[in-house]
């Protein structure tokens, strides 16, 4: 069995999902992210066709079957059976993704709130945010957002009071210690710092993302021209 706990609950008439660990401690660790990096991959290759989606989160894999293909008893009794035997580690399990970031007050106002919150200077706050390395814990609540910690504890910052309306793509974000990029305009209570040129998804490309669960993310400073070359958007707030 694996070193972590597992448990499988049924979710719909097309699902299930598995919790990794003790639900009523929220355990949220590398430990378990790699566990359901891993698990995920497993899984792929022995549903094959069989597999419509798998969606992580922090603590569980909700794993989505085809019921043309395969029935509930057939899905609950794989998944078992592949919780029994020890994890294999595929090779993007730890991959370390480095994406770009254009730091600006202007594009990431709230830069100055978080250098004035942990009693930093601007630039320390690029330095501190881009020198850490960051697993992606979780996709969602959109395609393409990817849910990165942990932020420097200096840096944390709670959402803000009130959502803004629109929050542009590619803006990089702080929340409590959190950060991501949002993957397309869409209203949000992140802290805004800056922008990323990366596209973090595009549904007519394989894979979508640049990113997966279990990977790491390091983002590194550029500048305007640099951000624009690289086809960034310089979108007003």
């Amino acid at each position: 069995m694996s070193p972590i706990a597992t448990h499988i609950e049924t979710a719909s008439e097309n699902s299930y999902i598995i919790y990794f660990g003790d639900r009523n401690s929220a355990l949220i660790t590398p430990a378990v992210s790699a566990s359901i990096a891993a698990f995920a991959e497993q899984v792929k290759l022995e549903f094959g066709y069989r597999l419509v989606d798998l969606v992580a989160s922090y603590a569980s894999l909700l794993v989505i079957y085809d019921t043309m293909h395969c029935d509930h008893i057939w899905a609950k009794s794989t998944l078992r059976k592949l919780l029994t035997k020890p994890p294999k580690h595929h090779k993007n399990a730890s991959a370390l993704i480095k994406l770009p970031v254009y730091y600006s007050t202007q594009y990431g106002p709230e830069l100055p709130l978080i250098a004035r919150n942990s009693g930093l200077s601007v630039a320390q706050v690029i330095d501190i945010h881009s020198s850490t390395q960051y697993r992606v814990y979780a996709i969602g609540f959109a395609p393409g957002f990817a849910y990165l910690g942990e932020v420097d504890e200096r840096l944390a910052t709670s959402r803000l009071a009130t959502p803004r309306l629109k929050v542009p793509a590619g803006a990089v974000a702080i929340a409590d210690r959190q950060t991501a990029v949002y993957p397309a305009a869409s209203p949000g209570g992140w802290n805004l710092i800056g922008l990323c040129p990366t596209p973090m998804f595009n549904a007519n490309k394989q894979p979508h993302m640049p990113v997966s669960v279990g990977d790491i993310v390091q983002f590194f400073p550029i500048d305007e021209p640099q951000y624009l070359a690289l086809g960034g958007v310089l979108h007003e707030l």
